[in-house]
């Protein structure tokens, strides 16, 4: 593997899953300045360090792992494909649903596969979840709601750099909807999406989610900056209801709470703990070096989210309900 992009999440998280994973080992890291690059390179044991273009020409990477902004991912996947290597990408995948296309030929094209780095996805908590939604433990599915959110952030985060995909909606907004489409097993027909827009940085600060996924079945989720930490998401039904706790970004030595009160039962359920991101790693690398192993294909998970993410941009844009037919 190979790191392109020096961030706060590639030091404390992935790094050091792919360091833990037994499938896979820290070949390059690579930064805009060469002298973070090799801090980093140092700091994990790693004896080769230059630039994002030095870790692509490197014969001995066959896989990267991209966490430069958002709004870079496209560049930087492509040349990563074209290079011949396998991707993991941060999310979110990128910018817009064109852009995604863009990403995904490029991979095609290229013989390469590529995921988006939701690590949550691999945390043994949602296998519990969906366990109990197939045992009919809440009944016919009625609806997910999430909250996720963050306390204040200083506003020279890239997160408030809308030149660089900013915002809350492809920061934290992505998340509840990545988690609905997992748990409802399908996609939404549509969604209407409305953001607050912070003043000075013109970037989505919060934002409140609607999807709608047919059959009597809705998503609704709120995210936002400057608010009490929240991670968690509850689903409802026609026998009972569940609450995870730390839904989506759970530290390695933290167990996880899943509250269930149905018909049928009524339980608290503690998780054990898990290293969500080196489960992320192992199922890619897995993936890659033994075909398909894994439960949900990954592109066709980065397409169809990419696809609901530009369809929340436009509903929020127009201020309307925007059918997920529509974006093509």
């Amino acid at each position: 593997m190979g790191v392109i992009g020096c961030s706060t999440i590639a030091k404390n998280s992935t790094i050091q899953a792919i360091l833990k994973s037994p499938n896979s080992e820290l070949e390059f890291v690579g930064s805009r300045s060469t002298e973070k690059a090799k801090t980093f390179a140092h700091e994990f044991g790693c004896g080769k360090y230059g630039s994002y273009e030095d870790v692509l020409n490197d014969n001995n990477v066959d896989a990267v792992y991209i966490s430069t902004p958002v709004g870079t991912h496209e560049e930087w996947v492509i040349k990563a494909a074209e290079s011949g290597k396998h991707v993991i990408c941060e999310k979110s995948s990128t910018t817009s649903f064109n852009s995604a296309k863009k990403m995904l030929k490029a991979c095609k094209d290229n013989n390469v596969r590529i995921m988006e780095g939701f690590m949550f996805r691999f945390h043994p908590s949602h296998q519990k979840v969906k366990e109990l939604i197939n045992n009919n433990t809440v009944g016919k599915l009625f609806s997910f709601s999430s909250r996720y959110g963050f306390p204040s952030i200083s506003k020279d985060n890239i997160r408030y750099d809308k030149s660089l995909g900013g915002g809350i909606l492809n920061d934290a907004g992505c998340y509840p909807i990545n988690a609905s489409r997992m748990l409802f097993a399908c996609e939404p027909d549509g969604i209407l999406c409305n953001l607050v827009i912070d003043d000075e940085k013109q970037v989505d600060i919060k934002a409140a989610i609607f999807m709608n996924f047919g059959h009597e079945r809705y998503s609704q989720s709120v995210v936002g900056y400057e608010l009490f930490y929240q991670s968690v998401y509850g689903l409802w039904g026609s026998k009972g209801h569940l609450n995870l706790t730390r839904a989506y970004n759970v530290p390695p030595d933290m167990m996880v709470t899943l509250d269930i009160n149905s018909d049928d039962l009524q339980d608290r359920i503690l998780i054990d703990t898990a290293d969500h991101f080196q489960l992320m790693v192992m199922a890619f690398c897995n993936e890659i070096q033994n075909g398909k192993s894994h439960n949900h294909n990954f592109e066709d998970d980065l397409f169809y989210q990419a696809k609901v993410m530009e369809a929340a941009r436009i509903s929020n844009n127009e201020k309307r309900y925007v059918k997920i037919s529509e974006i093509n």
